[in-house]
């Protein structure tokens, strides 16, 4: 009998043993779909009054949990992809306003920690597929043409030699495989470049389509033709799904798609199927390529345990044209103020939706403060990695929210917000503080009388969402709590717990220039 007790036991600790190891060697496929400037009021699950169809990202809200408060790093392209590749808020690097170009070089140092660096680490085949926008060093065919490592620059066109490899490249930055272009689809060159390698020959000079009477010339390859550019990336993107899906362990695909961002290039089959304009006939189109791909991971049988990540790098741009769409009853921001590169709501508030269905409920919804740097110490904390004082400043495992009782257990306090110029907000539970008088974006356009207005914002987003009310004044010792919290946030270069970190003291993107942003608060200003 006691044989049989002492059997049993064993065995059942053999199974217990067996099921948890199985647990650890079963982490997550990783799919993170970034749009470029689609707003929070273009899909239907965060807008219910939204004119523009998305039927397969309202499927994909359905099956998995969509965060109504979601916010990019910053309200423009490249700061946002900075931080969702390192946990960090971008202006703590040179880049301490605006975005790079296409010719720029590397932004993210090779010895700074990514999420693709995080997940390889830890047994995954990485990819990226689509716009790059953080730089990367392109060869010259002149070996005296270098520039200075201490500044990022953008290299003339005519010194750029398209034969050969490109250097400091996402290859270098945890990515096992790379197929991109290199800023957006509006940004010569104009070329892909695979794993380091021009893929066609450039021998023409070519103009991105004119939207708006916004276009650019540049370098093109002959096999670069734009409004091939995403269903391109998504096909890419359903290769590399299904090859790594045969391996024998998980994969991490960043799918960064250079849509509906000008030039506004809806396929043929897709123009006017909206009935509003090219934009939503591009949205449509968009949905259409998710729809898609969510249903090649069906296909292949490993939706289960395979998060999908959506959302947006940043808020609608006025290309879009804001003043027709609205006349038609179609707002891009939604209830939000303003629009991209706008310190306002609509600038850096986004869709954001996860489907993981091993680990979320289908028809979740957050309402908790999110940030897309969180993604860094999501992923860390999906392969149980303990980040060092370095990495992910500002990130926070999302993790405790894709479950309702754990989600006390989220460490968000507070959340930066960045403009298209470098203007800063701070947000902390429904109140939002911005040290500046406008949006601090493209001319604030919305914003009347300038000179006139206070130096300073603070709103109550629960009771005014759309920042009509400006409360700056009335409550003086909540103004100062939050100022000391930015302080202290800028100071320790970082937001989350650990040894305090160096921020970069001077812009490095275009021209070295000094920067305090605390220098606002000084009376004397």
């Amino acid at each position: 009998m006691k044989k049989i007790y002492h059997y049993t036991v064993v065995f059942l600790i053999t199974i217990f043993v067996s099921c948890e190891a199985e647990k650890k060697e079963t982490p997550p496929n990783i799919i993170y779909i970034l749009m470029d400037d689609l707003g929070y009021g273009d899909v239907q699950p965060f807008n219910s009054e939204s004119k523009i169809k998305t039927p397969h990202l309202s499927q994909l809200a359905q099956d998995g949990m969509i965060f109504t408060d979601a916010h990019t790093s910053s309200s423009v392209c490249t700061p946002t992809r900075y931080g969702i590749m390192t946990g960090r808020y971008n202006w703590r690097s040179g880049l301490k306003s605006w975005v790079l170009g296409g010719s720029s070089q590397a932004l993210i140092p090779k010895e700074r920690s990514t999420v693709a660096n995080v997940l390889k680490n830890n047994n995954y085949t990485t990819g990226f597929i689509g716009k790059w926008h953080l730089g990367w060093n392109w060869s010259t065919k002149d070996t005296a043409y270098r520039t200075d490592d201490s500044l990022i620059k953008r290299i003339d066109y005519d010194h750029i030699d398209f034969t050969k490899k490109i250097s400091h490249s996402p290859n270098d930055l945890g990515f096992d495989y790379a197929f991109g272009h290199s800023g957006s689809l509006d940004m010569p060159p104009y070329v892909y470049v695979e794993n380091e390698i021009t893929t066609d020959k450039v021998d023409s000079i070519g103009s991105s389509p004119s939207i708006n009477n916004w276009n650019r010339d540049g370098p093109i390859a002959d096999n670069f033709i734009f409004d091939e550019v995403t269903p391109h990336f998504f096909e890419k993107a359903a290769d590399f799904i299904s090859e790594s899906s045969k391996k024998n362990k998980p994969f991490f695909l960043y799918l960064p798609i250079p849509a509906p961002h000008a030039p506004i290039v809806p396929t043929s089959e897709w123009v006017g199927k909206s009935g509003l304009n090219l934009y939503a006939d591009f949205v449509m189109q968009m949905d259409h390529h998710v729809g898609e791909l969510v249903s090649k991971i069906d296909e292949l049988g490993i939706t289960e345990n395979t998060m999908i990540v959506f959302t947006s790098d940043n808020g609608c741009w006025w290309i879009a044209d804001f003043d027709f769409l609205e006349s038609k009853g179609h707002s891009p921001s939604g209830i939000f103020r303003g629009e991209k590169a706008d310190i306002f709501e609509g600038g850096h508030r986004v869709p954001f939706i996860v489907k993981w269905p091993k680990k979320i409920k289908k028809g979740s919804v957050s309402d908790e403060t999110i940030c897309t740097t969180d993604f860094y110490a999501t992923c860390a904390d999906i392969v149980a990695m303990k980040m060092q004082d370095n990495e992910g400043e500002d990130s926070f495992s999302m993790v405790p929210l894709f479950d309702q009782s754990t989600a006390q257990n989220f460490k968000r306090e507070n959340t930066i917000h960045h403009s298209g110029q470098g203007y800063f907000s701070i947000r902390k539970d429904n109140y939002k503080f911005i040290f500046f008088k406008g949006g601090g974006g493209y001319g604030n356009r919305e914003v009347k009388n300038l000179d006139e207005l206070p130096k300073f914002q603070l709103y109550d987003l629960e009771k005014d969402p759309a920042e009509t009310n400006n409360l700056y004044g009335q409550y003086p010792d909540l103004e100062k709590e939050l100022i000391a919290t930015f302080k202290n946030v800028v100071s320790n270069g970082r937001s989350t717990v650990g040894k305090v970190q160096k921020n970069m003291t001077t812009s490095t993107i275009g021209s070295k220039r000094s920067w305090n942003p605390l220098a606002v608060f000084d009376p004397e200003r």
